[in-house]
């Protein structure tokens, strides 16, 4: 039951991502280099508290592979972050979603496993609820919201690349794992954002400051850490199905809270998504996508 409270608690927490990021006053670079820096040291400070030693032997042999993941984590969020800007937070979480279509239809190229009959049909069905999402021919549709749902695929085929990434590093696992991640983030965005954007922290003003202190301490590094201490005493199904409360949590704070709409299509089209991909998923795996 303490397993599935802390799940619980962290995909509520990843839900409610889009209220503090939209007011924070930073490029969407600024917020993920940011947001992985804070995390790394709350990461630090739990190791620190738990008595657990970073594995730096173990680090060294999955070296390459944890540093190009965690730069594909880093752009990833940018990309989430840009789709808040251009569509409504449900429509571009629920693109979002999408990461774990992504890998099963790449398993075949990359771990030589044959598509099932069950897995080719949650493919087509999840494909169809991306296209209701685009609303193609719809009331909706407008260059801004296209421009959302582009971003959020882009984060999601980011996000997929991670998993993918991650199914290749064996020699660390969980919090370790993210928290060497984290630091990949912030050694490939820090030269990034200083020849394009620029760092500007310093204009970032005391409500701003508190939005990126709660992105990065709860919804980061707390919740990171939550989550993956969490999977070790729950079975593959039990966190496939608790992990889509995320989704469910972030639609209800869209509508709810941020008075976004989202129209009947679109809705179908995010049932379908969630529910064939949660249909594949239900065989002990996870692949949700996480904030």
């Amino acid at each position: 039951m303490e397993a599935k409270l802390k799940i619980i608690f962290s995909m509520t927490v990843f839900g409610t991502l889009a209220i503090f990021v939209n007011n924070i006053p930073l490029s969407t670079g600024e917020i993920a280099l940011f947001r992985a820096f804070i995390a790394s040291l709350v990461i630090v400070i739990y190791k620190i508290i738990t008595k657990n030693k970073i594995p730096l032997r173990e680090i060294k042999k999955d070296l390459p592979l944890l540093f190009v993941s965690g730069a594909a984590m880093g752009f990833n969020w940018i990309l989430l972050f840009q789709a808040y800007h251009y569509t409504t937070v449900s429509i571009a979480t629920l693109s979002y979603y999408f990461a774990p279509v992504v890998v099963m239809a790449s398993s075949p190229l990359f771990f030589k496993e044959k598509l099932t009959v069950k897995q080719i049909i949650c493919f087509i069905m999840s494909t169809i609820g991306l296209i209701m999402i685009i609303n193609i021919g719809g009331v909706e549709k407008s260059s801004g919201n296209l421009v959302g749902i582009g971003y959020g695929l882009g984060a999601a085929i980011l996000y997929a690349t991670v998993i993918i990434l991650n199914k290749f590093i064996v020699n660390v696992t969980g919090v370790d794992r993210t928290l060497v991640q984290f630091i990949a983030s912030i050694i490939v965005l820090t030269p990034y954002l200083l020849a394009t954007s620029g760092i500007h922290i310093e204009s970032i003003g005391t409500l701003g400051m508190i939005n990126l202190l709660v992105l990065g301490i709860i919804h980061t590094g707390i919740a990171y850490c939550m989550y993956f201490s969490s999977l070790k005493d729950l079975k593959g199904q039990e966190a496939a199905i608790l992990s889509y409360i995320d989704p469910l949590v972030a639609i209800l704070v869209s509508v709810s809270i941020l008075g976004e709409s989202i129209n009947p299509v679109q809705i179908l089209g995010g049932i379908l998504i969630l529910g064939f991909t949660l249909l594949n998923e239900l065989k002990g795996k996870v692949l949700g996508a996480k904030s």
